[in-house]
């Protein structure tokens, strides 16, 4: 078995959603992102490439290449279920924190489920979805931004 974490982050930006796990939400601002800049899904990605020792989502998806502006980042999930599959593994489970004081993520928590077992071709039952706030300290706490933070379990196919 092979075990990943993974770390994204993003500003808030002129907009009136944000994607999270798939889901576009409803938001007072929008995030600044080269791609769709769906924090959960990055961090995701760079916790399955962190499991299989393939460098991270930059290494993938360069932000300098203008294939990957505004792109739709469950793509690059597909890819790095795709690899995953290669190598010969296979998600045992994901655990995903979002960390905001705005929006709110429960509602939509099964939704970013839904996606992400879609596009890892996995049960549902192994994707966990949950947010916190900072307690309004730092850039979350001030709702300058938005991040995620990943954990996987990679076990062989």
């Amino acid at each position: 078995m092979r075990i990943g974490q993974g770390f994204d982050v993003h500003a808030f930006g002129a907009g009136d959603h944000i994607v999270l796990g798939g889901v576009r939400i409803p938001h007072e601002q929008g995030v600044l992102a080269h791609s769709d800049g769906d924090v959960v899904i990055h961090a995701l990605c760079d916790a399955i490439f962190g499991a299989l020792a393939l460098g991270d989502i930059g290494t993938h998806f360069p932000p300098t290449d203008e294939r990957w502006r505004n792109a739709d980042s469950r793509q690059f999930l597909r890819h790095a279920a795709l690899l995953m599959a290669q190598r010969g593994f296979a998600l045992g489970n994901a655990d995903i924190t979002v960390i905001c004081e705005a929006p709110k993520v429960g509602p939509h928590a099964q939704a970013m489920r839904e996606h992400l077992a879609a596009d890892l071709e996995c049960d549902i039952g192994r994707i966990s979805i949950k947010a916190t706030t900072t307690e309004r300290l730092g850039f979350a706490g001030r709702r300058e931004g938005i991040a995620a933070q990943a954990c996987v379990l990679l076990e062989r196919a």
